[in-house]
C-alpha cells in the first residue's frame, strides 16, 4: 500500500493543519505545533506523520513514556518505518530500557542500512551497556556513511578512553571541532581527555575555549575547577565552581567540588555549607554525604562523620570512599562496636577484589596475603592503565650516583624528623641527594633543615604526576626513593610513569605497594623475612640492624615536667602508649585493663587526640571494671618537650596489628622501656625490629598472653624495671639503633648494590646488606 494513501483521505483542511504543524515545529514553536498535531490525530488517531512528529516533541520535552507510546502507535500504522523504530529506541534509551532500545535500533538499520543517525545512537546505547568495542564499531560505521558527522566523532571520542585509547579520542574530538568549530561540547570532552592523560594546561585551554563558545556551560566551569584544584590552585578552582552554580543553581556536583576546594583552603565550615546545599537538592547523594563525612572527620567531629558515612552507605553499600571514611573514623574514635563489624566487612571486600584504602586496612588486618590483595586492587584503581614509560632501559653513568627522595612528609611529619640526619650525613663524594616534595610547606624548622640538607630540593605540589615524573627522568635520577607509599599527599602515579631505572619503597608505608613498578623495599630480617617474599611485589633488601632510620641529633628538653604538671598522680606505676588512637584495638585494650586491675595505683597514659576517642576509651574502661579516671590523656607538645615527659612513664605498651613505629623510636630514645608483641606482617613487627637493634630482644613477645605476662612482671618487679632502664640507657649509646652514621653507611651499601645490579643489566633481586666493619668509623 502506498504510505501516503491515508493522508489523501484527510480533508484538505487536515492536510493543511498537518503541514502547518510541521512548519511551526521546525520554527521551534512547539506548543502551537502540538495543538495542530492533536487536531490531526483527533481526525485520524492512526495518522503516522502526526504520531511521529508529536513523538519528537515529547522527546524534546523529555516526556519519554509518552514519546514511546506515540512511536508504538506509529509502528502499528506502519511497521516498516525505520524512523519510528529509531524514535522509539531513542525514547527507550532515555528510560534506561537499553536492551529493548538496541532491538529497535537494529530493526531500523535492517530497514535502512545507511541510517547514519541510527548507527550513532545505537553506539551510544551500547556504550551505556558497557559494550564498548561494539559501540565503537557503530560510530565508525556512522562515520563511514557520513565522514562529516561531528556528533558521531564526538561520541567515538567519548568511548575510546574506555578501552584505553585516550590519544585516539583527542584525534576524534579535534576532527569534530574541525567540522564544527563552534562545537563547545567537543572542546569540553577534549579537555577531559587531556586531563586523563595528565596534560592539564592543554585541558585548561580546551575548557576555556568551550566557555568562550558557550559562556553558560556549567559543566565546563566545573571541569575547569577540577583541574585547577588538581594543580593545587584551590582558590581559582572555587571561583570556577561558583560560576558553574551561577549558571545552574541546582548543580549538585559543583556544590560538592566547591566544598572540596574549600577544605583544601582550610575553610571546613564553609565546605559543610556547600555539602548541605547539595544534599538539600539531592538528599541521598553519596558523594556529598561521604565528602561531608571527610570534612567532619578533619574537624574531629567523629560522631557526625560516622553518621554521614553511614547515610551514604545506606544509599550505596558499595561506596568505597564512604566505607574507607567510616573505617578510619571508627578507628580514630575507638568505636570498637563498629570496627569489629567493619573488620569482617573490609577483609571480605579485599578478598573479593574490591577497593579498600591500604593504609586504613593496615589497622584492621594483619594478614599479609590480604594486605597484598588490598594493595594490588588499590593501585589498579588509582592507575587503571599504566602510562607510557619514561625510562625505557637506557644506562647512564653520572659523576655521582643520583638519588631522589620523593616524599609528602618533608615538614613537621614523623618521617621528616626520622630522616633529617640521614640526608645530612649522606656521602657527597659518592652520592648526589635530591628532595622532591609533594606535601605541604608548614614553615617549620624541620622543613628548613631538610631543604638545606638536600643538594637540590623541588616543591612539586603544583605539578601534575607526568610533569613530576618527567622532572625525575630529565634529571637522570639513578634511584628514586618513595618515602610515602599510600599515605596522605602521596602520589604513586608519578612512579607509575617509570621515570627512573631503580624505584624503591622506603619507611613511608609498612607493607607492600602491590605495584610492579617498584623494584625494591627497604626492610630488615624482623619486619620482613625473606620467607614473606610471596606477599610482596618488591624485592626485599635487608639492612643489618633495623630498617627504620633514626636521628641521633634529636633534641630532648632538659627540663622534665612534674607528675602534677603532666596530670599524673604523684605515686603509682605509669603505663603509657603515645600511639595514635586509631592503633588501639579492643584485644590490646583488654590486656591493658587487666594490667590496671592487677597493678594497684597504676594508670594508663595516652595521647589526647579528640573528645570522641577519649569518651569511648573511658567508657570501655568502665565497662571492664576500671575507674575511667585511671586513663590520663596527654596534650600534644613540641617534640623536645614531648620526649622529655617520657621520663615520667615507667613502661610503654605497644599496639597490634599496627605497632608503634616513630613513637617506639621516641620512647627508646627518651629511655623508656617498651613491651611489644610480634605481629603477622610488617606493620606489626616494627617495634620488635627496634628493640632488637637496641639490644633488648627480651622485651619482644610472640602472643598477647606473653605480652601481658611480661608487662605485669616488669610492673611488679622494681628491680627488673631498674635493670631494663639501665640497660636501655647504656645500649642507647652503644647499640646500632641510634647510630645514624652506621645506618647511613649500610643504606648507602644497599643503594650501591641496587645500582651495580642495574649497571650489569640484571633484574632486581632480594639481597642482604652485611654489617660493615668499623661502621661507626
Amino acid at each position: 500500500m502506498n504510505r501516503a494513501a491515508p493522508l489523501q483521505a484527510i480533508p484538505l483542511s487536515m492536510l493543511q493543519a498537518f503541514q502547518q504543524a510541521a512548519s511551526l515545529h521546525e520554527q521551534g514553536r512547539l506548543w502551537e505545533a502540538e495543538q495542530l498535531y492533536n487536531t490531526v490525530l483527533r481526525a485520524d488517531k492512526r495518522h503516522f506523520g502526526a504520531l511521529c512528529r508529536l513523538g519528537v516533541i515529547r522527546l524534546q520535552q523529555r516526556r519519554l513514556e509518552e514519546a514511546a507510546g506515540l512511536y508504538r502507535r506509529a509502528l502499528k500504522a506502519d511497521k516498516g518505518s525505520a524512523d519510528a523504530h529509531h524514535g522509539l529506541a531513542f525514547a527507550l534509551t532515555g528510560l534506561e530500557r537499553l536492551e529493548e532500545a538496541v532491538s529497535h535500533y537494529r530493526r531500523a538499520l535492517v530497514l535502512r542500512p545507511g541510517f547514519a543517525e541510527a548507527h550513532n545512537n545505537l553506539g551510544h546505547t551500547l556504550q551505556r551497556l558497557g559494550r564498548f568495542e561494539a559501540a565503537i564499531a557503530q560510530y565508525e560505521t556512522a562515520l563511514a556513511l557520513n565522514p562529516a558527522y561531528d556528533e558521531a566523532r564526538n561520541n567515538l571520542g567519548n568511548t575510546l578512553p574506555l578501552v584505553g585509547r585516550n590519544h585516539d579520542a583527542i584525534t576524534q574530538y579535534e576532527q569534530a571541532i574541525a567540522i564544527r568549530p563552534d562545537y563547545a561540547e567537543a572542546h569540553w570532552n577534549c579537555g577531559n581527555a587531556f586531563r586523563s592523560l595528565g596534560r592539564p594546561e592543554e585541558a585548561i585551554a580546551q575548557y576555556e575555549k568551550a566557555l568562550e563558545l558557550k559562556p553558560n556551560y556549567a559543566e565546563a566551569y566545573n571541569s575547569l575547577g577540577n583541574i585547577l584544584r588538581m594543580l593545587a590552585r584551590s582558590e581559582e578552582a572555587a571561583a570556577q565552581y561558583r560560576k558553574a552554580l551561577a549558571v545552574r543553581p541546582d548543580y549538585v556536583d559543583a556544590y560538592i567540588n566547591l566544598g572540596v576546594a574549600l577544605v583544601a583552603l582550610g575553610r571546613e565550615e564553609e565546605a559543610l555549607v556547600q555539602y548541605a546545599r547539595a544534599l538539600a537538592i539531592k538528599p541521598g547523594n553519596c558523594n556529598a554525604l561521604s565528602r561531608r563525612g571527610d570534612t567532619l572527620a578533619r574537624l574531629k567531629r567523629y560522631k557526625e562523620a560516622l553518621a554521614s558515612y553511614e547515610q551514604a552507605l545506606v544509599t550505596d553499600p558499595d561506596h568505597s570512599e564512604a566505607l574507607n571514611g567510616l573505617m578510619l573514623s571508627a578507628a580514630n574514635a575507638c568505636d570498637w562496636a563498629r570496627t569489629a563489624r567493619l573488620r569482617q566487612q573490609a577483609a571480605a571486600r579485599v578478598a573479593a577484589g574490591k577497593f579498600v584504602e591500604p593504609f586504613t586496612f593496615l589497622g584492621y588486618c594483619g594478614d599479609p596475603a590480604l594486605q597484598l590483595a588490598c594493595a594490588k586492587t588499590y593501585i589498579r584503581h588509582k592507575v587503571p592503565e599504566l602510562p607510557p614509560r619514561l625510562w625505557s632501559g637506557a644506562v647512564w653513568r653520572n659523576d655521582r650516583i643520583r638519588i631522589a627522595y620523593l616524599a609528602s612528609g618533608f615538614h613537621g611529619h614523623p618521617t621528616g624528623y626520622l630522616t633529617a640526619g640521614l640526608i645530612e650525613l649522606h656521602d657527597r663524594h659518592r652520592f648526589e641527594i635530591l628532595g622532591i616534595s609533594t606535601g605541604p610547606d608548614d614553615g617549620s624548622e624541620i622543613r628548613a633543615r631538610l631543604v638545606r640538607a638536600f643538594d637540590q630540593f623541588f616543591d612539586v605540589r603544583s605539578k601534575n604526576d607526568r610533569e613530576v615524573a618527567t622532572l625525575i627522568h630529565d634529571l637522570q635520577i639513578d634511584i628514586v626513593i618513595d618515602r610515602s607509599g599510600y599515605t596522605a599527599n602521596a602520589r604513586a602515579e608519578i612512579l607509575a610513569c617509570r621515570p627512573a631505572p631503580i624505584q624503591v619503597s622506603y619507611i613511608g608505608f609498612p607493607g607492600t605497594l602491590g605495584a610492579d613498578f617498584y623494584d625494591y623495599v627497604i626492610a630488615d630480617r624482623i619486619v620482613l623475612p625473606f620467607g614473606e617474599q610471596q606477599f610482596h611485589i618488591e624485592r626485599i633488601v635487608h639492612l643489618p640492624d633495623s630498617y627504620l632510620v633514626t636521628d641521633s641529633k634529636l633534641a630532648i628538653a632538659e627540663v622534665t615536667p612534674s607528675r602534677q604538671q603532666a596530670g599524673l598522680p604523684e605515686h603509682g606505676f605509669v603505663f603509657c602508649c603515645f600511639n595514635n588512637n586509631y592503633k588501639i584495638t579492643a584485644p590490646v585494650f583488654d590486656v591493658w585493663m587487666r594490667l590496671l586491675h592487677q597493678v594497684d595505683g597504676s594508670v594508663l597514659w595516652l595521647l589526647r587526640s579528640h573528645a570522641a576517642a577519649e569518651i569511648n576509651l573511658k567508657n570501655e574502661a568502665a565497662a571492664r571494671g576500671i575507674d575511667p579516671t585511671r586513663l590520663i590523656f596527654a596534650d600534644r607538645l613540641k617534640l623536645d618537650e614531648h620526649l622529655a615527659r617520657h621520663r615520667l612513664a615507667d613502661l610503654f605498651l605497644d599496639t597490634l596489628p599496627y605497632n608503634a613505629h616513630t613513637t617506639a623510636s621516641d620512647a627508646l630514645w627518651a629511655g623508656l622501656p617498651l613491651v611489644t608483641c610480634l605481629g603477622e606482617a610488617f606493620a606489626g613487627r616494627v617495634a620488635a625490629s627496634l628493640l632488637n637493634a637496641i639490644g633488648l630482644p627480651e622485651l619482644i613477645t610472640n602472643s598477647l598472653d606473653e605480652y601481658e605476662i611480661l608487662a605485669l612482671r616488669i610492673a611488679t618487679d622494681p628491680s627488673l624495671l631498674r635493670r631494663l632502664r639501665d640497660k636501655l640507657r647504656h645500649n642507647r649509646i652503644t647499640c646500632p639503633l641510634f647510630d645514624t652514621e652506621r645506618y647511613r653507611r649500610h643504606i648507602e651499601a644497599a643503594y650501591m648494590k641496587m645500582w651495580e645490579i642495574w649497571q650489569r643489566g640484571d633484574s632486581p633481586r632480594s639481597f642482604t646488606v652485611e654489617a660493615l666493619a668499623n661502621a661507626t668509623a
